[in-house]
C-alpha cells in the first residue's frame, strides 16, 4: 500500500458538508500551512514516537513558528480554533493533547487569571513555547469529584504559600517548566490557583508508565512535599473553584474537536485502505458492508463537526440564559443560568462526539482486519488513542449527567 491510487485525490474529503468554506481566506491559508507542517514533520514520525513513548521536544520550535497559540485571542474565528485542534488530532492525537494542555489550559489560565506582572513575566515565552506548561487539577483519588474532594492543600505562611498533596495524570508533567496547580486552603475552604515552578524543592515528578493510549504524551504523578511558593505566584484572578470551570468548559469543547479529528483520521485511513486493498479479486470498497461502514464513519464525523462548530461559536459569543438574556464570554451571571447552560452544552458536545468517535474507530479498525491492530497502518494508534479522548475532560457518563441535570433541574450527582 505504498502507491496512493489517483482515485483518492478525486474523491470527496471527509469535510463532506464544507465547514472549511466558512473560514476566511487568511484562515484557509493558515490551515493549509498547518496541514503541510503536520504532513511533513509529524505524520511520518508519529507512530515511532508513540511506540517508543517518546515526546519530540525538538519539534517545539517549529510548532511555535506556526503562531497558533490561543487563535481567537489573535483574531481568528472560533471555528478556525476548533479546526486547528481537529487537524492536529487527525495527524497525531498526542501532539494535539500537548498543544491543548499548554495553550488551552496553561496559556489561557494566564490570560484569564494572571496578574499584569505574571503575564509580563511568562506570557510571551509561553505563547512562543520557550517555556512549557501543564495543568495540575486531577488527583490520585479525585477525578470527576475533585471539585468537592480536592486533597491538595495550600497554607499561607508570610510571603509564601506551602503546598502539600499529590496530582495525577498531569499531561506534560515530566518536563514542563510551570504548572497551573490547584489546591484548597484548609482555613477557608477556598480553591487557590498557583503558577508553580515545576523545579522547586519538594516537587517530585514521576512518569506514568505502561499506557495503552497517548503514549507520546508524558503524563506524570506529581507529589508536593512542603513546597514553598512565593505569594507573587498565586493566580490573582482566581476567586473559587468556579473559576476553573471557565477553563474546563473551553477545554472540554476542544477535546470534542479532538473527537472530530479522530473521526476524520479514521475516515482517511479506512477509506484509503478500502480503495487500495484487494480481496477476492476486487477492492474492499466494492463490498456493500464496507461501503455502509465508511458511510457511517463519515456521517458520525459530519454530525460531530456540526455540533462542535456551533458550541464553539456559542462559547466565544456568549450563551443564552433561561430568561432569554445572554452572557458574554467568560461572564459569570449572578444566577448562574447562562454559565450553567454553557457547561451543559459543552458536555453534550463532548459526550456525543466522543461516543460517535468510539463507534467510528471500531468500524475503522474492523475494515483494516488484522492490519488494524498494528501501528504500521495508523488505525491501531487512532483506535487506542480514542479511548483517552472518550475519558478525559469528563467521562462520557459524567458529561451525560451534567446535561441531564440541566434539562431536568434534578441532579443525579451529589
Amino acid at each position: 500500500m505504498t502507491n496512493r491510487p489517483a482515485l483518492l485525490d478525486q474523491l470527496p474529503d471527509a469535510d463532506f458538508y464544507g465547514f472549511e468554506d466558512l473560514l476566511t481566506d487568511i484562515e484557509k491559508d493558515k490551515l493549509a500551512e498547518l496541514r503541510r507542517f503536520l504532513a511533513e514533520e509529524v505524520q511520518p514520525h508519529a507512530a515511532d514516537w508513540w511506540n517508543e513513548a517518546r515526546f519530540p521536544s525538538d519539534l517545539l520550535p517549529k510548532l511555535a513558528q506556526l503562531e497558533l497559540s490561543t487563535p481567537v485571542a489573535q483574531g481568528y474565528s472560533p471555528l478556525f480554533a476548533g479546526l486547528v485542534i481537529s487537524e492536529m488530532t487527525r495527524a497525531d492525537t498526542s501532539l494535539a493533547t500537548f498543544f491543548m494542555v499548554h495553550h488551552d489550559l496553561f496559556v489561557e489560565a494566564l490570560h484569564a487569571f494572571g496578574s499584569e506582572e505574571q503575564k509580563a513575566r511568562l506570557l510571551d515565552d509561553a505563547r512562543a513555547l520557550r517555556i512549557t506548561g501543564a495543568f495540575a487539577l486531577t488527583e490520585p483519588e479525585h477525578g470527576s469529584d475533585v471539585a468537592g474532594g480536592m486533597a491538595t492543600t495550600a497554607v499561607r505562611d508570610g510571603d509564601e504559600w506551602v503546598l502539600n498533596g499529590a496530582k495525577r495524570w498531569i499531561g506534560n508533567g515530566t518536563f514542563c517548566d510551570y504548572m497551573v496547580l490547584w489546591a484548597r486552603e484548609p482555613e477557608t475552604g477556598y480553591t487557590r490557583g498557583f503558577l508553580l515552578d515545576a523545579n522547586l524543592p519538594g516537587v517530585t515528578r514521576t512518569r506514568i508508565e505502561n499506557k495503552t493510549a497517548l503514549r507520546t504524551v508524558q503524563n506524570a504523578d506529581i507529589v508536593l512535599t512542603d513546597v514553598r511558593v512565593p505569594a507573587a505566584d498565586l493566580l490573582a484572578g482566581v476567586e473559587s473553584f468556579d473559576d476553573t470551570k471557565q477553563l474546563l468548559r473551553g477545554s472540554r469543547i476542544m477535546v470534542g474537536w479532538q473527537a472530530v479529528g479522530a473521526q476524520l483520521a479514521t475516515f482517511d485511513v479506512a477509506r484509503a485502505y478500502a480503495v487500495e486493498r484487494l480481496q477476492f479479486g476486487r477492492p474492499l470498497a466494492a463490498f456493500q458492508l464496507i461501503q455502509q461502514q465508511l458511510v457511517s464513519i463519515l456521517g458520525n464525523a459530519v454530525a460531530s463537526t456540526g455540533m462542535l462548530a456551533r458550541v464553539t461559536e456559542l462559547e466565544h459569543g456568549g450563551y443564552p440564559a433561561a430568561d432569554g438574556t445572554d452572557s458574554a464570554p467568560g461572564e459569570k451571571p449572578a444566577d448562574g443560568g447562562a454559565a450553567s447552560g454553557g457547561m451543559a452544552r459543552a458536555a453534550l458536545a463532548k459526550s456525543y462526539a466522543s461516543a460517535r468517535m468510539r463507534e467510528s474507530v471500531a468500524l475503522g479498525r474492523s475494515i483494516l482486519g488484522g492490519n488494524g491492530i498494528v501501528t504500521d497502518y495508523r488505525m491501531a494508534k487512532i483506535f487506542a488513542d480514542a479511548e483517552a479522548i472518550y475519558t478525559y475532560e469528563g467521562t462520557y457518563e459524567i458529561n451525560t449527567l451534567i446535561v441531564g441535570r440541566d434539562i431536568t433541574g434534578v441532579s443525579a450527582l451529589r
